[in-house]
């Protein structure tokens, strides 16, 4: 339902020549599903006072006096409204507090302070929800314009622990949603700014301890009989990926040593030794058990990587981590970066998506592959022994005959993740010819279109590798430049153009062996471009005219009439 055409509607009941007509309308649609959700949109639209030009209409607003009976029941309405109505309503107190408090409307506090102390549980769930936009008003705020919320969290601060701990022993489907929403409550409070003077030690190490609970206990049957794709909706999961988020977040930007704001360097110091034995104890027994096959939400296992990520910079939770660094490497970030079941499914059915995934950006910063390839690379980097260690394991992943497609993948991907780190150690660059002649270069020959894409993905990544023999270079961009024009696989093809562009940027002798063909791999281009609509395939096209502009003057108009059919 249209909001203009109901602000339009309601207007139109002031005026005394449209009243009539205006009111049959509503007549009409009052009963029209969306019909209650726009009029609480149009209000939230009206909420603020608005200044209004000379000569202008005057605004459709709502009179003082009925906003604040609609402030003293709207934490009553969301308290008892059913679930379809109450994101409506949640929507609306977060425009109301961002307009009217502190100044007007103090009595938020009190309504959820009644709410939340009650022992009558139907008031909970409602309460967290008001208090949840409450906080997630201030929570970008810098540390000075955010008085007026640590003044009303005082009061709410210890209702909500007490709250959360009163709910912790019950595993139910319903105690457990309360729970995440009282840690989403807490994950806003303290995300971008730690309120010390709020939240003392004594109450840090409770709710640290609330964290670790819910990350270590054991979900119930219910939580893992719907489809994988299905579960991470479950409040389980959703509360374990909330507390997993919080003790990440609390770690990186308030717990690491040397790596803060200078406000909270003493409180990194205290945090490191208090908390991470019993953290990093709960996140590889985690590990552990998605080692032996138990199933974990993808985000979870992406935040316990990442907790990981920043222990590796710490000699103190590195001693905690080192004695257990190979398995994790070999048992839980290899079978990450292989591909993977999903990957052949979604390669299979929708190559187009496929594409959208593997470069999307916001992936990255959800995606486990990607944080287990980040946890790697410092591993590797940071730490004695872990390079020749993985190094030597990727050998016999590579040198064994019996690896299966899937796994040479993910040696493959690994190898590549570490490129800029084997280019600075002479032992490895060394040996750089023969790992790309014996096991980079056959795939892309490869039956398995995967491997193929593989193949090109490594080369990018080694693309500024000087060849020991020309004869190399050559072969590598041939092999590129055929998968570019030739495979029948679109993956590949982007593959292929993205590693053209980073052989064109590091290797000045590959232009001679990519000009014959340029006309033909400029076509093929666009043809990629107009197909996937991927930005790092117009990145090559740009590397290519910059290259290439005097070969490609001959083709300009075929050029810009290939453009042209691109759909606006």
């Amino acid at each position: 339902m249209e909001i203009r055409k109901t602000i339009e509607l309601l207007r139109a009941t002031i005026d005394p020549n449209q009243r009539q007509q205006a009111e049959a309308q509503l007549d009409q649609i009052h009963k029209i599903i969306g019909f209650a959700p726009t009029l609480l949109q149009v209000i939230m639209i009206s909420w603020q006072d608005k200044e209004v030009d000379v000569g202008q209409p005057l605004p459709f607003s709502i009179h003082e006096q009925d906003r604040a009976l609609i402030r003293d029941s709207i934490v009553d309405a969301v308290v008892h409204a059913p679930d379809l109505i109450r994101t409506q309503l949640c929507t609306c107190v977060h425009t109301m507090v961002k307009h009217d408090f502190p100044g007007r409307w103090t009595q938020i506090v009190d309504k959820i302070s009644i709410y939340l102390s009650n022992p009558e549980p139907s008031g909970w769930h409602g309460s967290l929800l008001c208090l949840y936009q409450l906080v997630k008003n201030f929570e970008y705020k810098k540390a000075e314009d955010r008085r007026p919320l640590n003044e009303a969290m005082n009061l709410l601060f210890p209702q909500l622990y007490q709250l959360v701990v009163r709910l912790l022993p019950d595993n139910s489907e319903q105690s457990v949603l309360l729970q995440k929403e009282g840690l989403k409550v807490y994950f806003a409070l303290t995300q971008y700014v730690l309120p010390l003077e709020l939240i003392s030690k004594e109450a840090f190490a409770q709710w640290m301890e609330i964290c670790r609970q819910v990350i270590d206990r054991a979900v119930p049957p219910a939580a893992l009989q719907p489809d994988e794709d299905e579960r991470p909706d479950l409040p389980w999961w959703k509360c374990k990926k909330w507390a997993l988020h919080i003790i990440y977040r609390l770690f990186e930007r308030y717990g690491s040593p040397g790596l803060v704001t200078k406000e909270y360097n003493s409180f990194a110091e205290w945090y490191l030794p208090t908390f991470s034995n019993g953290i990093l104890e709960v996140l590889l027994r985690q590990l552990d058990s998605y080692r032996g096959g138990n199933w974990l939400p993808p985000r979870c296992l992406q935040q316990i990587l990442n907790y990981l990520n920043q222990a590796v910079s710490h000699s103190l939770t590195w001693k905690i981590l080192k004695p257990h660094m190979s398995a994790v490497i070999q048992d839980v970030l290899f079978p990450l970066m292989s591909y993977s079941a999903e990957d052949h499914e979604r390669w299979t059915v929708d190559p187009y998506e496929y594409i959208r995934v593997k470069f999307d950006v916001f992936e990255d910063f959800v995606s486990p592959v990607n944080a287990a390839q980040t946890l790697l690379h410092s591993a590797c980097k940071k730490r004695k022994e872990m390079l020749q260690k993985t190094m030597i394991f990727l050998t016999q992943v590579l040198t064994n005959s019996q690896t299966e497609p899937p796994q040479k993948d993910g040696a493959l991907h690994m190898v590549g993740s570490l490129a800029d780190i084997l280019l600075k150690k002479k032992l490895y660059r060394d040996q750089l010819d023969q790992l790309f002649v014996k096991y980079v270069f056959p795939e892309f020959n490869s039956d398995r279109g995967h491997m193929r894409a593989r193949a090109c993905w490594v080369l990018h990544y080694f693309a500024e590798y000087q060849f020991k023999v020309e004869n190399f270079l050559i072969e590598a961009v041939n092999l590129t430049v055929r998968s570019l024009l030739y495979d029948k696989d679109l993956p590949v093809k982007v593959e292929a153009a993205i590693a053209l562009q980073s052989l064109l940027n590091y290797q000045e002798k590959s232009h001679k062996y990519v000009e014959p063909q340029v006309k033909d791999i400029a076509l093929e281009l666009l043809s990629i471009i107009r197909e996937t609509e991927n930005e790092d395939a117009t990145g090559v096209m740009q590397k290519l005219v910059c290259v290439f502009t005097q070969h490609l003057v001959p083709i300009a108009v075929e050029i810009c009439q290939h453009l042209a059919t691109f759909s606006p």
